[in-house]
């Protein structure tokens, strides 16, 4: 009896302990299911939590890429600026002549020398300023580029301005004339328009404009504004003759726009100083970057419509493909004709004048139509497959390399439609 009850415990206690191995291996099993799915939970919401900072990182760079774009796209458009709760568009209507007439960044010019391409009924010195040359005028003397030919009935002038030792002393009597004369000497015209700005800093810079036709005063008038700030420095002056009209920026603000004040007769172009203190460190003026420019058709309708286009309007640093300043008017008037016709597709061509070597000057010209792409792909969004580029040298001149006019005319980027 005791050895049956003995057998029938240990069989109970077997099965018990059968049954708890059975359910802890249930529950374990449980467990590590539980386990994982909290392990796949967690990597679920970490996974998307970094997808969302992801797509955050994506949508944020789509949004300023788009803004960027939106910016790019009203860079051209007039600013607005507010005034009283009322918005004021006005334009930035400078735009550079597009055929070089006359310019001269001194560069041949030796330290201590008067400029070669000017003329002057008194003095003036190249200077080096910060490693780049400038020419600096003196305190009463007419200052003439030597064109070599008369300036048409639209054309541009842009310079770069620098004054220094401007202070309280500067006399109310110093001037800085913009001239357009009847004649290409020092006599005096009996056809002539100025316009006068005045570095003095004491009081309001006065400056006037004023017309003078067959020996009569026509027009005498104040400028208006005060430019004590602008003037003082660096500045970049900028002027648009478009036949009688006349128009004078500094930097950006147009200070200067009358519709009548050029007379017949009145096409050279002249600096007239005066009433400037000569000493060293006091009413310094110098002048660099110095350009005329002719005002022309259209390059952006020339292109679509002729299928051709020749500039010597972008300019490049001697020597390099690095463009200068100045030359973006006509690439922006190439930019628009490409996006005005979306599938337009284009050639640029680089020519050079025949200093230097043949070899190196065909590198250079490609290089140059190289940069000019970029530009218009980088700047203006234009698809780099829509352009080819091509450097042929000093192979195809279209005037007499013998002559610095000529070699001018040889220095020049085309473009052509395919």
């Amino acid at each position: 009896m005791n050895t049956t009850k003995t057998l029938c415990i240990l069989v109970a206690l077997l099965s018990i302990t059968t049954s708890n191995a059975q359910l802890l291996e249930r529950l374990g099993k449980k467990a590590e299911e539980a386990a994982k799915r909290t392990v796949e939970r967690r990597v679920e919401r970490e996974t998307e939590k970094k997808t969302d900072k992801g797509l955050d990182g994506i949508f944020k760079k789509k949004r300023k890429k788009k803004k960027n774009k939106k910016q790019k796209e009203t860079k051209d458009k007039a600013p607005i600026i507010s005034s009283e709760g009322y918005k004021i568009n006005r334009a930035s209507d400078f735009v550079t002549g597009n055929t070089i007439a006359f310019q001269d960044n001194f560069t041949n010019d030796l330290q201590g020398d008067f400029p070669v391409k000017w003329d002057t009924n008194g003095s003036g010195e190249i200077v080096i300023i910060n490693n780049s040359k400038w020419f600096r005028l003196g305190g009463n003397s007419k200052y003439v580029p030597t064109t070599k030919e008369a300036l048409p009935e639209d054309y541009t002038i842009e310079f770069d301005l620098l004054t220094q030792g401007l202070d309280k002393k500067t006399s109310s009597q110093a001037w800085i004339r913009l001239l357009l004369e009847d004649n290409t000497g020092f006599q005096r015209s009996k056809n002539w328009c100025m316009v006068e700005l005045s570095p003095c800093q004491f009081i309001q810079s006065p400056g006037v404009v004023e017309k003078v036709a067959n020996g009569q005063r026509q027009i005498r008038n104040a400028i208006g504004k005060d430019y004590r700030t602008q003037i003082d420095g660096k500045s970049h002056i900028a002027i648009a003759i478009n036949k009688t009209r006349m128009r004078v920026w500094m930097d950006e603000n147009k200070i200067v726009d009358v519709p009548r004040l050029v007379p017949q007769g009145a096409n050279v172009f002249k600096i007239h100083t005066k009433g400037l203190r000569d000493a060293n460190d006091k009413d310094e003026v110098y002048i660099s970057n110095f350009k005329i420019a002719k005002s022309g058709e259209d390059n952006r309708s020339k292109l679509v419509t002729e299928g051709r286009l020749s500039t010597n309007a972008i300019l490049f640093k001697t020597g390099s493909a690095t463009i200068t300043g100045g030359s973006e008017t006509v690439i922006k008037e190439v930019a628009k004709a490409l996006q005005s016709v979306s599938d337009m597709q284009i050639k640029i061509i680089g020519h050079t004048d025949s200093d230097g070597n043949a070899e190196t000057n065909k590198v250079l010209s490609k290089q140059r139509a190289k940069a000019v792409k970029m530009m218009l792909v980088e700047q203006y969004d234009i698809r780099f497959s829509r352009i080819q580029i091509e450097g042929k040298g000093e192979a195809n001149p279209i005037a007499d390399n013998n002559s610095a006019q000529g070699k001018a005319k040889n220095r020049r980027v085309e473009f052509v439609k395919l």
